[in-house]
């Protein structure tokens, strides 16, 4: 993680945006309905079917059911942080604080390694995952200290051939000229 420069303004403005907008609302809908969901079924039928495994799996199955769950935990306090950005009861520098911030995310496991875990909990590990990384991502552009320009490849292409048109390339005089 890195600290927020106090320097600039530019990325209290994008998180104070981004906490105010649709695309958030969806978002934190998305993230706490799969918090919701996950402990629906950790505390219920995953905790069944757990039981069911062998000692192996059994472990297999702890560990990824902790990882999902930190997951969810994590990407959901940030949504909160978010939330609390938005309603005026924290401000776009105290979200910024590294205890708000979220960590890169970490290695993953081949879910090959744990294909005799119920389809449900591997679910939930796709999609957990998947939120984590979506909301890492957001993290990492909204208090970014700069924003990163982004190459525009329609722009680079006409870069290049302006440049080529004026080293004559284009010069339809030049088949005739050579042939002289």
């Amino acid at each position: 993680m890195k600290s927020v420069s106090l320097v600039g303004d530019d990325w209290k403005n994008r998180v104070s945006e981004f906490a105010s907008s649709e695309v958030f609302d969806r978002l934190f809908k998305d993230g706490m309905a799969l918090v919701e969901e996950a402990a629906a079924y950790l505390d219920g039928p995953g905790r069944q079917q757990s039981r069911q495994l062998d000692r192996e799996e059994a472990l297999v199955y702890a560990a990824e059911s902790m990882e999902v769950t930190t997951r969810l935990m994590q990407s959901a306090s940030w949504l909160v942080v978010q939330r609390a950005v938005r309603e005026g009861d924290m401000t776009a520098n105290e979200a910024g604080e590294d205890k708000f911030r979220l960590s890169p995310p970490g290695e993953l496991r081949e879910l090959s390694a744990v294909q005799h875990l119920p389809e449900t909990l591997l679910d939930l590990v796709v999609r957990s995952r998947a939120l984590y990384e979506r909301v890492w991502r957001l993290d990492d552009t909204l208090f970014a200290d700069e924003e990163t320009p982004t190459d525009n490849p329609v722009m680079s292409q006409l870069e290049r051939l302006q440049d080529v048109a004026e080293s004559g390339a284009f010069d339809p005089l030049s088949i005739w000229r050579d042939n002289k």
